[in-house]
């Protein structure tokens, strides 16, 4: 069994099937607030060969998230980290999607930039909501979102109660700030010698994905689907054949950039043959 330790935040569709890829030979440390997952994910990961450790947490507290990264670092050489944990706007309202998917990740690139080891890389699952976003903040609120220190960014006054319209724009603002974060993190990374990056999936059949189909915005997602380049919904290994590349060797060079994993929806939107009602033109 190789000391190296690969975690990985939120562990739903996304993040159980990026541990299957990248974690057999390691030790596996998962983080989830869900304790019923955890178990199961613990039985299922455990029945299959995998050397799994969970603790529960809670992404918004820097106390939880500090702890996690503790116990990693317990484990052995912390060298791989991965962060799916969010909520979508169909399961939450703004104040939770700032809590969970903007300072949440913030403070998960805080917490193990103290822990990663040289050598090591990390991946933050971001979204083409937050590339779809790129361009409509002014430069200064992107420049807030990058560079504020975390325990002052829901102090910011754009992120204040009732600045916001509604859950999807909440999500959009958050993962635009995912991607912007990684960016201005892979410096702190980089001085211990390791490297992190996002990714920014498109619509994926996770759970969290299929609740989202099934909602309001439903209609305008599978017109996306429909105008895209593949024609088809992503899938989880789609997303960790993408994580597996920006973690492993063959990305050596890769730091502070976001990978689009969107399966063409982002390019049918800017080449104008899909506008942003979801209709394909």
């Amino acid at each position: 069994m190789s000391d190296e330790v690969v975690v990985v935040v939120g562990a739903g569709g996304m993040g159980e099937t990026i541990a299957r890829r990248i974690g057999a030979g390691r030790r596996v440390l998962l983080g989830d607030f869900n304790e019923e997952l955890l178990t199961r994910l613990t039985e299922a990961l455990g029945g299959d060969g995998f050397a799994v450790t969970t603790q529960r947490v809670d992404v918004s507290s820097r106390a939880s998230v500090a702890a996690l990264a503790d116990r990693a670092a317990e484990l052995g050489r912390v060298t791989t980290v991965v962060h799916t944990a969010g909520l979508s706007p169909v399961q939450a309202p703004v104040g939770a999607i700032l809590n969970v998917d903007l300072l949440g990740v913030a403070i998960g690139l805080d917490e193990f930039a103290r822990v990663i080891a040289p050598g090591g890389a990390g991946v933050v699952i971001a979204s083409m909501a937050g590339t779809m976003a790129t361009g409509r903040l002014p430069a200064e609120l992107e420049s807030a979102l990058a560079l504020t220190p975390t325990d002052q960014l829901l102090s910011l006054p754009f992120l204040a109660e009732g600045a916001i319209a509604d859950a999807g724009a909440a999500y959009g603002i958050a993962k635009r700030a995912n991607q912007l974060r990684v960016q201005a993190a892979s410096l702190a990374w980089g001085e211990r010698g390791a490297r992190v990056n996002s990714i920014s999936p498109g619509v994926i059949s996770t759970p969290m994905g299929q609740a989202e189909l099934a909602g309001e915005s439903g209609a305008m997602m599978r017109g996306m689907i429909s105008a895209s380049g593949t024609g088809r919904v992503g899938t989880p290994t789609d997303i960790a054949s993408a994580a597996e590349f920006l973690l492993g060797p063959n990305a050596s060079f890769i730091t502070g950039t976001d990978l689009l994993v969107d399966g063409g929806v982002v390019a049918a939107v800017r080449s104008g043959a899909l506008n942003l009602g979801g209709a394909a033109s």
